[in-house]
């Protein structure tokens, strides 16, 4: 496999998003402090706040005290205020303003301590096993901990999820009115230096270093056109020494990704990667693949040569379920060296037989 550069940071980790790959990693199961980057979490509840429509963009939320008095970057608003929730969201977003994010903890959650639980049982159901939340905005606190491993599983799940609502990570400047003009610029560079870059998030104390979470979306031509035909790559850069450090570190990490890496398209969205045998169903064979399709990252020049093997279960005996989890497809390069191992799952559903169907298979079943 490529070997990544030279990376300046404590740890880093490098994922192709569109195949699901992790392409170069340095400690990223390391216990760290996330700093800003925690905002990613609390936008995921918010996010999800939205598209379940408990609260709306529209909506206007106090200003507490506690929101108004936080130190660190702000967004400049005070009690006086009523601010729509949007501006709340850029304000967390763009300025990273820790009072923005304490407004929007207590608007969704009730309070930040409950807000705090939310983020830490959502952490869980998104399998991020090695984090844990004290706050919402990411200041320095006792047990307050992530990895780069964990914030890669965030980020990609924040993108998946809330692709209506990740868009403002892409916005350069924001001031909400009759603020100061300062901190209206987004602190990820990234966003002024390579049009491809479209987020995420930075984050900076004494204790984390800085860190950016970046994300760049580029067009392949060999996966096709349009929506299908753009790669996507996530770099998670902890611990860098300065806010350019992270910058270059980053464009380096993302850069060799899209080099040293070819995406190769094994099957579009919902085409079938194999169609094996079934037994006792209504249909003589079922289709097995993912609905988004199989998109495998290997090593530059080796898209020609990879070997696929189906690893199921056998026999094949209905009913199953459209979604079902159904065996496996491994992929290797020419010489044997795997991939990938990406689960399928069956994209229509096949339905029991009738009685005499279901007689006529269970005896030819005994009879092999």
């Amino acid at each position: 496999m490529p070997q990544p550069p030279e990376i300046a940071a404590k740890a880093y980790l490098l994922m192709d998003v569109t195949s699901g790959q992790v392409l170069a990693a340095k400690d990223p199961d390391q216990p760290v402090e996330p700093a800003s980057l925690t905002k990613l979490m609390t936008a995921y509840l918010v996010f999800d706040a939205l598209k379940s429509r408990k609260i709306s963009l529209t909506q206007t939320l106090p200003v507490s005290e506690r929101a108004w008095k936080m130190p660190g970057s702000r967004m400049f608003i005070d009690p006086s205020m009523q601010v729509p929730i949007e501006d709340l969201v850029k304000g967390m977003i763009v300025q990273s303003g820790n009072d923005a994010t304490v407004a929007l903890a207590e608007g969704v959650g009730g309070s930040v301590e409950r807000f705090v639980q939310l983020m830490n049982d959502q952490a869980k159901a998104l399998g991020m096993s090695a984090s844990s939340f004290r706050n919402p905005e990411g200041l320095t606190e006792t047990g307050h901990t992530t990895t780069a491993r964990d914030l890669a599983t965030l980020a990609t799940r924040l993108m998946n999820d809330f692709p209506e609502y990740v868009t403002y990570y892409a916005v350069q400047r924001y001031r909400y009115p009759g603020t100061p003009e300062a901190n209206d610029r987004n602190r990820n560079v990234l966003l002024f230096r390579d049009p491809t870059v479209d987020g995420l998030k930075t984050g900076h104390t004494n204790a984390a270093g800085y860190c950016l979470v970046a994300t760049a979306r580029r067009e392949v031509p060999s996966l096709g056109s349009g929506a299908e035909g753009q790669r996507r790559l996530l770099s998670v850069l902890l611990g860098a020494t300065s806010e350019n450090a992270r910058a270059n570190e980053s464009q380096k990490l993302l850069n060799w990704g899209y080099t040293a890496f070819d995406a190769v398209r094994l099957a579009k969205a919902g085409e079938p990667v194999a169609t094996p045998k079934v037994w006792k169903g209504k249909e003589a064979q079922v289709k097995l693949g993912l609905p988004q399709g199989v998109v495998v990252t290997v090593p530059a020049g080796e898209g020609s040569k990879l070997r696929t093997e189906i690893i199921r279960p056998e026999p094949l005996v209905a009913p199953l379920t459209r979604g079902q989890a159904l065996g496996s497809l491994k992929i290797s390069t020419a010489n044997g060296a795997p991939v990938a191992e990406v689960p399928l799952t069956v994209l229509e559903t096949v339905e029991e037989s009738g009685i005499f169907g279901r007689a006529w298979d269970a005896m030819r079943l005994w009879i092999q």
